[in-house]
């Protein structure tokens, strides 16, 4: 039962417990909320005791069997990781999107692909802002996405930037979306409020990213000004576990720092989110496992389909040479299964530790 007081319920359940996962989703829709620093800030009181921000919220409870049988085939549903269309290993055929990409480009490759065919005509990423602090752009013609295509790992608040440009004029938006986010979008799609709903049919491509879990900047900061220059850092990654380690790239070079050190700097809510593959989107995207090794796999990507969208916009990437394909790994899919059910159960008992009544 939502209690009174839209901003005090959200504030007492989700980020006073540190369950917010700076996803966005409330600010801009509402006005009493902005992002700061890596962090939602409540700016006044709001007394609506119906309001849009605590229907949007991915922290709040979700009957999540209902939300994917509403958007995604029945038949296409697994328990592991959602709906599956089509599961494939991919990279982007321009070897100059793959060096300025994260893995294989496949992310950059789809979306400057749908803005060139008019599929969207505005596409909101991640792009640069202050060191360790991306903040959410949006990108109107083809050709641009490329060079704000690293990671750091810190969650930008892309939704925030789809409510902002719903108040203008697009007509069609397409968006990279981290889990929580893209739960956040679906849940606009079955969002009580009309306006939130009518709003929500703009969003024509949600492409997912395969997440683990997502930095707190002013920890990352803190544990990297001792021995990097922050303002050369260009990207990061994180290899297979066999690595155990966090690689660091900047204008000097590769830093690797170990797992065990960097663990302290995971947001809290990133432990208890169960959702490892972007469950919610239209294409889910995340680096490949191949048997030639990391330094081979590191050039491609494991992709997921899950709506007839989607699968469109691939076979599109196929027919125009946009895309590489690669036979799949025997094995790829079921490996990918078990490591997102590990993550669900861990992030279901971490849940459960919360005090009573937060959960």
């Amino acid at each position: 039962m939502k209690q009174s007081g839209a901003t005090e319920y959200l504030r007492e359940r989700v980020i006073d417990t540190d369950l917010c996962t700076h996803c966005g989703a409330c600010v801009n829709l509402c006005p009493y909320y902005t992002s700061h620093h890596d962090r939602v800030v409540v700016l006044d009181e709001c007394n609506i005791t119906d309001a849009g921000c605590q229907d949007v919220c991915p922290r709040l409870p979700t009957d999540l069997p209902a939300l994917s049988s509403l958007l995604f085939d029945e038949r296409d549903i697994t328990p592991e990781v959602g709906a599956v269309k089509g599961f494939y290993v991919t990279r982007a055929a321009d070897v100059t999107v793959r060096r300025n990409a994260q893995h294989g480009g496949t992310v950059t490759a789809l979306i400057d692909l749908a803005l060139k065919e008019g599929l969207i005509e505005v596409a909101v990423l991640s792009g640069a802002g202050e060191p360790l602090l991306p903040a959410g752009v949006a990108i109107t013609g083809a050709g641009q996405p490329g060079p704000l295509s690293k990671s750091r790992f810190v969650t930008s608040p892309n939704v925030a930037m789809f409510n902002e440009l719903v108040k203008g004029e697009a007509g069609s938006i397409g968006i990279v979306a981290t889990p929580c986010q893209a739960l956040a979008l679906a849940k606009m799609r079955n969002s009580p409020s009309p306006r939130i709903r009518e709003n929500s049919k703009r969003l024509r491509l949600v492409m997912g990213l395969f997440c683990g879990w997502a930095f707190s900047s002013s920890a990352l900061k803190e544990l990297l000004a001792g021995k990097v220059n922050l303002a050369s850092i260009i990207g990061m990654d994180i290899p297979p576990s066999k690595y155990h380690s966090l690689d660091v790239f900047t204008t000097e070079g590769k830093l690797s720092i170990s797992l065990d050190e960097v663990q302290g700097c995971v947001r809290p809510s990133c432990h208890t989110c169960s959702d490892m593959t972007a469950e919610f989107s239209d294409i889910s995207v995340g680096s490949a496992r191949l048997p030639e090794g990391w330094e081979e796999a590191r050039s491609w990507n494991q992709v997921i389909v899950r709506t007839d969208a989607g699968q469109k916009l691939v076979e599109l990437a196929r027919s125009k040479g946009v895309l590489e394909f690669r036979e799949v790994p025997e094995g790829n899919l079921d490996r990918l299964k078990k490591a997102s059910l590990k993550k669900k159960r861990t992030g279901a008992e971490n849940l459960k530790t919360m005090a009573p009544g937060k959960a």
